[in-house]
């Protein structure tokens, strides 16, 4: 996983509450096994409306996508932020986000940023105003700026940190590879291997 610090460039309003992962990824594409390739099939459903906000051009490209409360409710599918990464997201920012979607968002490397609900609608509506808008999340000074706004936001510290090191599951793991090969040599021969 690449280290996350700052994310800069332009953003997509998507001014709906209570977004939940089947409206994300409908269970139709999780058929897949790997990560990749889900981007295609982001709000699929939404999606066949010309009028669908992240149809329209000038949202092309935007790495921050601006939501409602209570983004990615709904089953526990990983499949969801997957498919935002792959479409180009790099950060979500709304003012809640269901617990499981937000674990499964920092497992990979997007961004999940919590801000008040008024900041998040100044924010949408200066980026509907002028969609060439940028918008910087930087996760080292807990901030999020454009212009004439600068918000704070909290983070978990543990979260923060592994994010900032670009350290996965795997990587955090990877780390101890000589206690774990230690503990293995004074394992009795009996007991299995814990790696191979």
């Amino acid at each position: 996983m690449e280290p996350v610090r700052r994310i800069a460039g332009r953003a997509a309003p998507l001014d709906r509450a209570d977004v939940d992962t089947d409206q994300i990824i409908p269970k139709q594409f999780l058929k897949r096994i790997e990560r990749a390739g889900f981007g295609p099939f982001l709000f699929y459903d939404w999606g066949k409306d010309p009028g669908f906000v992240l149809n329209r051009p000038e949202y092309k490209g935007a790495v921050v996508l601006l939501a409602g409360p209570n983004f990615g409710s709904g089953s526990s599918r990983e499949h969801a932020p997957w498919a935002l990464e792959d479409a180009g997201f790099k950060a979500i920012v709304a003012p809640s986000f269901a617990d499981i979607f937000r674990g499964n968002c920092t497992k990979i490397g997007l961004l999940p940023v919590e801000l008040p609900g008024d900041t998040v609608r100044q924010l949408m509506t200066m980026v509907e105003a002028d969609p060439s808008t940028e918008i910087a999340v930087d996760l080292e000074s807990q901030t999020v700026t454009a212009p004439g706004v600068e918000a704070s936001f909290d983070f978990d510290p543990f979260t923060r940190w592994r994010l900032l090191e670009g350290l996965d599951d795997i990587g955090l793991t990877e780390r101890h590879v000589d206690d774990i090969a230690q503990f293995e040599s004074r394992r009795p021969a009996w007991l299995p291997l814990t790696t191979t």
